[in-house]
């Protein structure tokens, strides 16, 4: 593939490069940083159509000029349409920006399935808009393709602002919020800001008392945590310690209404280093009654203390009541903070059925495993770590073999606590092998580039 300098142009350049819809939000804080996105984009062969309104669209000049071969307008009216280099009135521009949707949802779906025609701009493969934008997720899950937010702000204010819209925090009846602070459990160093210091978005739909206009506000952020994924306007080493702890990963998880990781944290706070067993069967292996009641009773036997995500597992009777009025069990329903709770520092070992992405998440953790296969996969998984002398077999019976419970309680002894410190160093050493292989240079992101390489030589990126 030729390469093209920047401004100089190349007609056949991008044919066959990937298409990308960038929808930017007219206000030129937003437009910018996007629009430098856009260039790096294009400058490394993608196909953009950046959609603009009559009075923003000479902002793209610049990005024209230089990218003629892969940058093309899309103009639509819009009642947000007027000078962007003064200041804007985020709340009635909000919406009139999202009068776009219909018009821009034709638009993309013409061109989702198959080319234009046109031979220059054809199939669209993703979508990248502003996070006030988040209406255009429900047109890219309809075309089938997926979105990218961009996020102007920091990693911190982005992560603050949609947690707050997941988790609804709001002044006690009668305080007009002088006195209130809402604090972000979920973030690195659990900050908390008074009432008046939080998103003036946010403060704008409790305050609007459930209207049309405030229910879009809140559909916006909720939107945007159904996107495949976040790009932030940031860099690390101002922002190092919130990109490294991923809070809007955590967020687009979560689909509850409260912080179930913050809870699950604080919780395991009271413990000592590696002395909870973390107990998961995955989210579609829902262990028999009599293999949950030999686990069950191998933890109360061994005195383990325990964080175990059940989802729909049926537990002996009272067992659940005893593990809590002692303090020493907590038993999640629904989604767990499996991340979360395997990097704390008291989880000293992972009951898992084995399921990749358990292992993977453990070993990347640095968190011995009770390997408990189930089906599927799972045996081959099971047998890969315990080999790798980083898990200890619970029972290779799977759902036709009911392990002794006896036999699990010793089990669970060899991993949690200090008979486990030498598997728990292999662990941390495996974790260490992860981290370099995924990071900068290492050979799994060198294992992407030559894939990418590979696509290009075959003609589907172009």
């Amino acid at each position: 593939m030729a390469v093209v300098a920047p401004g100089q142009a190349a007609s056949d350049s991008t044919t066959g490069a990937p298409h990308v819809l960038v929808v930017p939000y007219p206000a030129q804080g937003h437009m910018q940083p996007l629009l430098h996105l856009a260039s790096l984009l294009a400058a490394r062969g993608l196909r953009l159509t950046v959609v603009a309104t009559p009075a923003t669209v000479r902002l793209l000049a610049p990005l024209v000029v230089e990218h003629p071969a892969s940058v093309r307008p899309l103009t639509f009216p819009s009642a947000a349409d007027h000078d962007t280099s003064g200041p804007t009135s985020v709340g009635a521009d909000f919406h009139a920006v999202a009068a776009l949707r219909g018009p821009l949802g034709e638009w993309l779906r013409s061109r989702a399935h198959s080319d234009s025609g046109d031979g220059k701009t054809g199939r669209v493969m993703a979508v990248i808009s502003d996070f006030f934008c988040g209406w255009t997720q429900p047109l890219a899950t309809e075309a089938g393709v997926p979105r990218l937010v961009f996020a102007p702000s920091g990693v911190l204010a982005t992560a603050a602002t949609h947690s707050l819209f997941r988790r609804m925090p709001r002044p006690p009846e009668g305080d007009v919020g002088r006195g209130y602070a809402v604090s972000f459990p979920a973030l690195p160093g659990a900050p908390a800001f008074p009432w008046r210091q939080i998103s003036r978005m946010y403060r704008s739909y409790v305050e609007g008392g459930g209207d049309e206009h405030s229910e879009a506000i809140k559909d916006n952020f909720l939107w945007n945590l159904e996107s495949a994924a976040f790009v932030c306007n940031t860099c690390h080493p101002i922002e190092g310690t919130y990109l490294d702890a991923q809070p809007l990963e955590d967020l687009a998880s979560n689909t509850g209404e409260d912080d179930p990781a913050s809870n699950v944290t604080a919780w395991l706070d009271a413990f000592p280093d590696s002395s909870v067993a973390y107990v998961s069967f995955g989210t579609m292996m829902v262990p028999p009654p009599q293999h949950a009641a030999a686990l069950a009773s191998a933890l109360e036997w061994s005195g383990t203390p325990f964080v175990w995500a059940a989802a729909t597992t049926t537990l002996p009777d009272g067992f659940e009541d005893r593990a809590a009025a002692a303090g020493t069990g907590l038993v999640l329903r629904g989604w767990a903070p499996q991340v979360a709770a395997l990097r704390h520092h008291a989880v000293g070992c992972f009951v898992t059925h084995c399921g990749w992405n358990s292992v993977l998440e453990s070993s990347a953790a640095g968190v011995p495993m009770l390997a408990w296969p189930m089906a599927a996969d799972q045996f081959f998984n099971a047998r890969l770590v315990v080999e790798a002398r980083v898990a200890v077999a619970a029972s290779w019976g799977g759902f036709g073999g009911v392990p002794d419970a006896e036999d699990l309680a010793r089990a669970l002894t060899e991993v949690v606590g200090e008979a486990g410190a030498g598997m728990r160093a292999r662990a941390k050493e495996l974790a260490l092998m992860v981290a370099e292989a995924v990071g900068e240079g290492g050979r799994s992101r060198r294992d992407v580039d030559g894939l990418v390489e590979e696509l290009r030589e075959l003609g589907i990126l172009g």
